[in-house]
């Protein structure tokens, strides 16, 4: 149990701690809104015309529109080789397993910078490949893989085999055992993998920029291209007010998900 003085001392450290990570995030919205488009303090008024122009901003629309294919491309990749990855070292037991597990993980350790430097060498470089918008996908698919396999693990480790020894022993194939018992467990740890994936995607600005050609721009490069153009900040402001919503919705429907599983494997168990 911790000492009063010291679950006090947490608290404050706690609040402190996100005061400074949303405050930063609440003024982004606000200023969305603010009539003086150099962001006078205190806004002296509100208006929706920046949210109208940003709407009808040709740029962030298409953006917009590559962020969120790069994404799905990127998730649907990463749901395929993280549940493969998986499974393949749960059934499997061989030398240098626990290192293709660190492997696999790594690429959401290391600075986006060395990946997205070393993706571009070895597009342009080694494999002599232009950029485009799939080389923006490979790279993203990379570590948005690390959110799939963690997540399929992590419900494995948790529910263990006797489900599926359980109906196999009934007459059951690998298939059908597959289809009927293993992917119904798997389902809502790897939505929130999908959905902590296409986050993932959706804001990444390090890795894209070294990967993607002068014709691809997603929606974090356009906001870092267009945030010190004269009279572009405000439409800057709505945008990144956007992006925001877009990444901690995924985020929050995979927190909910994980919670709820929680909740049932307990119940089951």
């Amino acid at each position: 149990m911790l000492s009063p003085g010291l679950r006090r001392s947490l608290t404050v450290f706690t609040a402190v701690v996100l005061v400074v990570v949303y405050v930063p995030l609440a003024l982004v919205l606000l200023n969305s809104f603010n009539t003086d488009n150099t962001f006078g303090w205190p806004p002296p008024g509100y208006t929706l015309h920046w949210w109208r122009v940003a709407w009808e901003s040709q740029g962030a629309r298409v953006a917009l529109w590559t962020s969120v294919k790069v994404a799905c491309a990127a998730t649907a990749i990463a749901l395929l080789l993280g549940t493969l990855a998986a499974m393949a070292l749960r059934r499997t037991r061989f030398f240098g397993r626990n290192v293709v597990s660190l492997l696999i993980i790594l690429p959401i350790a290391l600075p986006g910078v060395v990946t997205g430097l070393a993706f571009q060498n070895g597009f342009k470089t080694i494999l002599g490949i232009q950029l485009s918008l799939w080389t923006i996908v490979i790279a993203h698919a990379t570590f948005c893989i690390v959110t799939v396999f963690n997540n399929v693990q992590a419900r494995f480790q948790r529910l263990g085999s006797n489900f599926e020894q359980a109906s196999m022993d009934l007459g059951a194939g690998r298939w059908t055992t597959f289809r009927l018992v293993t992917f119904p467990m798997l389902r809502s740890a790897l939505l929130a993998g999908a959905l902590l994936s296409f986050g993932l995607s959706f804001d990444e600005i390090v890795v894209t920029t070294f990967t993607a050609s002068s014709q691809d721009q997603t929606l974090p490069i356009w906001i870092f291209q267009n945030l010190f153009r004269p009279n572009q900040a405000p439409i800057v402001n709505v945008v990144a007010a956007v992006l925001v919503v877009f990444s901690a919705i995924p985020i929050w429907l995979a927190q909910r998900l994980s919670g709820s599983t929680e909740g049932m494997t307990g119940a089951v168990t």
